[in-house]
């Protein structure tokens, strides 16, 4: 590096500085968490000083010399060899904001991010063929953390830790839970087979300050989940309490007709079934969870064993730090 390029980065730093103060301030109007920003200003941090440079100016190979830096040539934690797919999405995540809160602002005409992570980081969840926002642990962490409403926060972790589908979740009663086996039956239905889902410490615990929050002497419903007037929550109150919350985190864009940037209930099954199977859950026990259409005849759901099918979901299912 000439004498002259170092005078550049030098003011680049503080400019970048700048930045990012911007960027906080402007995170902080639209309500995301310290928990997130913190996260987002940490990895925002740790790219701009590999970069050493403007990053209003970063183009499609500096992002791909990026991601290769991430990749090959840093360590992952407890020395491991290379990074967590997790972590290099959670560096995507927060530069993604980054970028589209420079957009908004007309410092940038075009946020690169969308598309760079679609081709490079949408890795194949099993031939779904889904385009759907898949988050990474990191964020899914982060918009639980951003999700102040107790019952929107315990909506979002039924969502993720056990992949049911919206009616499904609507049509939970408090008896269909048994806390003790930490176990939910669900009600029958045309699209599900396997009707017993389990549920992990960290999904009984927000559960519970929700049902504290909730009440049952004014609630003139059993549904587990219930409206501003004591009824049982319907579809569409559902999805708006998972957009709203993703919106406040930077994960949902109301006004996008990318699935990529939108986030909806089915992106929560998405990410319990990738995540499942990132974490190396055998693929016949996550279709079993997922309730999936069994097959004719003889078929291999038939011989999986209810403890070692719990067993299995304990030792996988991502915790979120709740």
């Amino acid at each position: 590096m000439t004498a002259e390029s170092s005078a550049g980065a030098d003011e680049g730093g503080v400019d970048n500085e700048n930045l990012i103060d911007e960027f906080v301030m402007d995170a902080n109007l639209r309500g995301l968490s310290e928990r997130t920003l913190e996260t987002y200003r940490s990895n925002l941090g740790y790219f701009f000083e590999w970069l050493d440079g403007d990053p209003r100016t970063v183009d499609k190979q500096d992002l791909r010399k990026f991601l290769y830096h991430l990749r090959n040539e840093r360590e992952g934690r407890g020395g491991s060899e290379e990074l967590a797919q997790s972590t290099l999405n959670s560096y995507f995540s927060a530069m993604n904001t980054f970028y589209k809160s420079l957009q908004y602002n007309d410092r940038i005409e075009e946020n690169l991010i969308p598309e760079f992570r679609d081709r490079y980081l949408d890795i194949d969840d099993g031939g779904s063929g889904s385009k759907r926002q898949l988050i990474s642990v990191e964020e899914m962490s982060m918009l639980v953390h951003g999700t102040l409403d107790p019952r929107n926060r315990a909506i979002i972790v039924l969502f993720a830790k056990t992949g049911i589908r919206r009616d499904e979740l609507i049509q939970i009663d408090l008896d269909h839970i048994d806390w003790e086996d930490q176990s939910i039956r669900l009600r029958p239905t045309k699209k599900r087979t396997n009707t017993l889902v389990f549920f992990d410490g960290e999904c009984f615990r927000v559960l519970d300050r929700w049902l504290r929050a909730r009440g049952t002497e004014e609630s003139s419903t059993d549904a587990l989940f219930t409206n501003q007037y004591g009824g049982r929550l319907k579809r569409h109150g559902v999805s708006q309490a998972v957009k709203t919350s993703a919106e406040s985190v930077g994960l949902h864009d109301p006004d996008s007709k990318d699935d990529q940037n939108r986030f909806t209930p089915h992106c929560c099954r998405h990410w319990f079934t990738t995540h499942l199977r990132r974490a190396g859950m055998r693929r016949e026990f996550i279709k079993e969870l997922r309730g999936d259409t069994r097959g004719d005849a003889i078929d291999i759901y038939d011989h999986i064993d209810r403890e070692e099918l719990r067993e299995s979901y304990i030792a996988h299912i991502p915790t979120l730090g709740i």
